[in-house]
């Protein structure tokens, strides 16, 4: 018989811990596991096996002593006494489940005790995006969301069954939903839990599939969704819209969609955080002697009082008029730094008026 070297299986060394061995098979148990979209059973049953050997101390012994083959202990006449009761009896996946730490009620296998196949069947979610205005994402805003997507058949209200036919048990798991196949080994038979290949997990047969569906109880269809964008929002923030995704298979939940939001940028503002960041560029007079300026704020305009003696970068800050909190009803603040506005070309009195104030030292 061919060589099967264990702690090759399970990626570990022949000097590993117990803990270290229940790692290791928690985590390819996880990788393999047949009801993962990308699972092999072949490779789980294998890595089954080498912990169920290595997981006890005295087969993983025995195995220890007489090498990676099982020929070399038979040779001998010895064989695996040891494995004895391990032989004889099945395991089923369903006692495992405290062993792996409820990778059975990850998955669903074992005993019935897994979650829902309806669970299991979950629509996709769906991710999409929007554009909104600065303004809009400040205050918040009502938008219509429009996808065309797999929503539940209003024919047969996601059953797939063609209204007024009768489900009947599926002869091939008798209404559960599960099979169990069972493999033979040299330390004997192991026994999994399956979905049952013939009712897909339902239980239950369609006799006379919905003539809209196709009895897959779902529709492609195009749908409009009310989204509303909360106060604050910023750009790249994605909301949820619960069971908004593609309807699940015959009647399951459906997934949800998630809307990244972008917010386009306003030349006259700049966020930062919940503050707003603005420039407002005043003559030099004003700085000197002061006196007051229109300032824009996202709620209008306002007038800010420039104090005389202002220096160019100087910031003020105007209280409230910043963004929302997107978890309370406060607002940040905007800060207006103060430029002086040179004048490029000053006209022929501008300039007098300039080199007298030179002259006085200004």
């Amino acid at each position: 018989m061919a060589a099967k070297d264990y702690y090759k299986i399970l990626g570990i060394s022949k000097s590993a811990s117990a803990d270290e061995i229940k790692r290791a098979f928690r985590k390819l148990a996880n990788e393999h596991h047949p009801d993962r979209g990308n699972g092999n059973a072949e490779k789980f049953k294998e890595v089954n096996e080498a912990y169920q050997v290595l997981s006890d101390t005295e087969k993983r012994s025995q195995y220890d002593q007489y090498g990676t083959t099982f020929d070399a202990a038979q040779a001998q006449g010895q064989g695996f006494g040891g494995f004895s009761g391990f032989q004889q009896g099945n395991v089923d996946f369903g006692n495992l489940e405290d062993l792996v730490g409820g990778i059975g009620d990850m998955f669903g296998f074992g005993g019935g005790r897994g979650r829902s196949r309806k669970a299991e069947r979950r629509g996709k979610d769906i991710e999409t995006a929007i554009t909104i205005d600065f303004h809009d994402a400040v205050f918040g805003i009502e938008k219509t969301v429009e996808l065309y997507k797999p929503v539940s058949c209003d024919r047969c209200n996601g059953s797939g069954a063609e209204p007024g036919s009768i489900l009947k048990s599926c002869a091939t798991c008798g209404g559960q939903g599960q099979v169990q196949q069972t493999q033979r080994t040299v330390f004997g038979q192991f026994a999994t839990v399956v979905t049952c290949p013939k009712c897909s997990g339902e239980g239950s047969e369609i006799k006379d599939a919905c003539s809209r569906c196709g009895g897959r109880g779902a529709t492609r269809e195009t749908k409009q969704m009310k989204l509303k964008i909360p106060a604050g929002i910023d750009d790249g923030q994605t909301i949820r819209l619960a069971r908004e995704g593609e309807a699940g298979e015959r009647g399951a939940t459906a997934g949800d969609l998630y809307v990244t939001v972008h917010v386009k940028k306003d030349p006259r503002f700049v966020r930062d955080g919940e503050t707003i960041r603005t420039e407002v560029r005043i003559p030099y007079s004003t700085v000197v002697l002061g006196g007051s300026v229109d300032v824009e704020t996202v709620d209008g305009v306002v007038q800010l009082k420039i104090p005389a003696g202002t220096k160019s970068g100087q910031e003020f800050r105007l209280k409230g008029k910043g963004i929302p909190h997107l978890k309370s009803t406060s607002r940040g603040d905007q800060y207006v730094t103060i430029s002086v506005d040179t004048p490029q070309s000053p006209t022929r009195k501008q300039r007098q008026l300039l080199e007298e104030l030179q002259k006085e030292g200004l």
